[in-house]
């Protein structure tokens, strides 16, 4: 039996799913958190797939996973079937496969200050017209649009080799903010940043843009990072600490925009809290559906109508 024979008779959905989650996550732990299985059955069965294919698909390392040449044809390849799966799952159970929902990916930071408003807009002007929206780090975020899972993201410029595929367009400059309650002790002249890090600390985890530039920003002043800081990219769980438990948050602007201009969080007079960092719609190099165009121009509109 020839391998290809092989392949076509042994692969399984779950191989499928496997490798396209460890693909788009980046990482065994999160693709396996997302498919609610151990790593260990995830790590299994994605050696099964390579094993299959007579392929290496994925380099594995303490940083993550990486695809290999083979492993990004694969992954296209794999997409394919996926959807054409779910086409025939949509038209067995009688529901029109032409309303399949645009789906969109955004960074947490700018979910509220940039997509809330727009999707608000486009349920007003276009009813009925359905959008997916998925919350991601930069990272996956950027595979999920490479990949074809999302036809485009809200993201950070990367470096030259990870957006190859992709057009970036800027829609604007974000920087950091040192944030706290409206009745915070630090909310005091001459506050320094040496003092604000001796308070409960919320910072972006390790491996994001945010976290970088937050411990640049720190060394610049000849300081440490402090230990036991809550590291996270949830905002509604680090709104809650800021707010009742006195912790100081460490956040790109665009995640707390409508709080500090709703005087519902203050920003510690601080001055050059970050180096600006670029964002803006991702999207493959292709031409873009009309659903997918004016939902880009809708966005466009947001940043010229509510500067950032």
């Amino acid at each position: 039996m020839d391998m290809n024979s092989l392949f076509s008779q042994r692969v399984r959905l779950r191989h499928l799913h496997a490798f396209v989650a460890t693909a788009q996550q980046g990482s065994l732990g999160r693709a396996a958190l997302q498919l609610g299985i151990t790593q260990p059955a995830l790590s299994k069965t994605l050696n099964e797939l390579e094993q299959l294919t007579g392929i290496t698909l994925l380099l594995r390392g303490r940083q993550g996973t990486e695809l290999t040449a083979r492993g990004r044809s694969f992954l296209y390849d794999a997409l394919r079937i996926l959807d054409a799966l779910g086409g025939v799952e949509q038209a067995i159970c009688g529901r029109d496969s032409r309303a399949a929902p645009l789906h969109i990916g955004a960074l947490p930071t700018a979910m509220l200050s940039v997509i809330a408003p727009v999707l608000a807009e486009v349920q007003q002007q276009r009813p009925g017209w359905r959008i997916q929206v998925t919350t991601l780090a930069n990272d996956a975020l950027i595979r999920a649009v490479r990949s074809g899972q999302m036809a485009l993201g809200v993201g950070r410029m990367a470096e030259p080799s990870r957006m190859d595929g992709l057009h970036f367009e800027l829609l604007y400059q974000e920087t950091l903010r040192l944030v706290v309650a409206p009745q915070h002790p630090l909310l005091h002249a001459g506050v320094s940043l040496a003092e604000a890090l001796n308070w409960p600390l919320i910072l972006s985890p390790r491996g994001t843009v945010p976290r970088h530039n937050a411990e640049t920003l720190i060394a610049s002043h000849g300081l440490k990072l402090p230990q036991g800081a809550v590291e996270t990219l949830c905002t509604g769980l680090a709104r809650r600490l800021t707010l009742r438990h006195n912790y100081v948050w460490l956040v790109p602007y665009g995640a707390v925009r409508d709080d500090l201009t709703g005087h519902r969080l203050r920003a510690l007079p601080l001055p050059g809290q970050g180096m600006a960092e670029a964002v803006g719609i991702l999207t493959r190099q292709q031409p873009s559906p009309p659903e997918q165009q004016w939902l880009m121009a809708a966005l466009r509109q947001r940043i010229s109508d509510v500067p950032l």
